[in-house]
């Protein structure tokens, strides 16, 4: 063979050992950026993972499912405790608060089904040992829906007083619409059974997330 082909010959070899090496350490091309999102409707997933036990748990970060049947979420009175002139609150949770956190949310939506965004949910309650602080807003405070019609609020799970079962007093208005006042309850409670003005249709979904206990309810408005 002479010099100049074989020459030749090295300078390929050496070629194809670069190209191969650079093969080798080439990453997996990452998806496009918001690909996932995109392809699953967040208005509509429902999603659990697998904690150390094996217990299915729901996500935290994925919004529940809209349930929606058109009928408008039955009202409930108002009762002696709400104060007028909340204020505006991603979190009813502070300092000294007595009570078992839990995460509040769901949608507000007309009777069409339709989520209905900027609408006020105004939240009023007693702490976890049955007590309302009527002179201050400890445990009173509201929040708006989102674009997706969607509400979201920490707060602790209230204690029963007497005559009442543990409940979470609620005004939800549309803009620019009427205000529902109405209440929430807690399924299983004890004191349940015993309450004069206790309303089934108006029991929390409890849902275990990896953020601790949420409670879901969708608010059904008539326009």
């Amino acid at each position: 063979m002479s010099a100049h082909r074989f020459q030749r010959v090295a300078a390929l070899l050496a070629a194809a050992i670069v190209l191969s090496a650079c093969a080798v350490q080439l990453p997996a091309t990452p998806p496009a950026a918001g690909d996932e999102t995109a392809a699953t409707p967040a208005a509509a997933v429902e999603a659990t993972t697998e904690d150390s036990a094996g217990e299915a748990t729901v996500a935290a970060d994925v919004a529940p499912a809209i349930v929606c049947d058109g009928q408008p979420t039955p009202a409930q009175t108002e009762g002696p405790y709400y104060t007028p002139n909340p204020p505006q609150r991603a979190s009813l949770i502070e300092e000294g608060v007595v009570g078992d956190a839990i995460t509040l949310t769901g949608y507000v939506l007309d009777t069409e089904c339709r989520p209905i965004a900027g609408a006020v949910v105004d939240f009023w309650q007693a702490d976890g040992a049955g007590v309302y602080d009527n002179e201050g807003y400890r445990l009173r405070g509201y929040t708006l829906t989102d674009d997706a019609g969607r509400y979201v609020m920490e707060t602790v799970v209230p204690g029963e007083y007497p005559g009442r079962t543990p409940h979470i007093h609620v005004k939800v208005q549309p803009p620019g619409g009427a205000v529902l006042t109405s209440q929430m309850y807690f399924p299983d409670a004890a004191a349940n059974a015993r309450d004069g003005i206790f309303n089934p249709a108006l029991i929390l979904d409890l849902q275990e997330t990896a953020d601790g206990p949420t409670g879901v309810m969708n608010f059904i408005v008539a326009p």
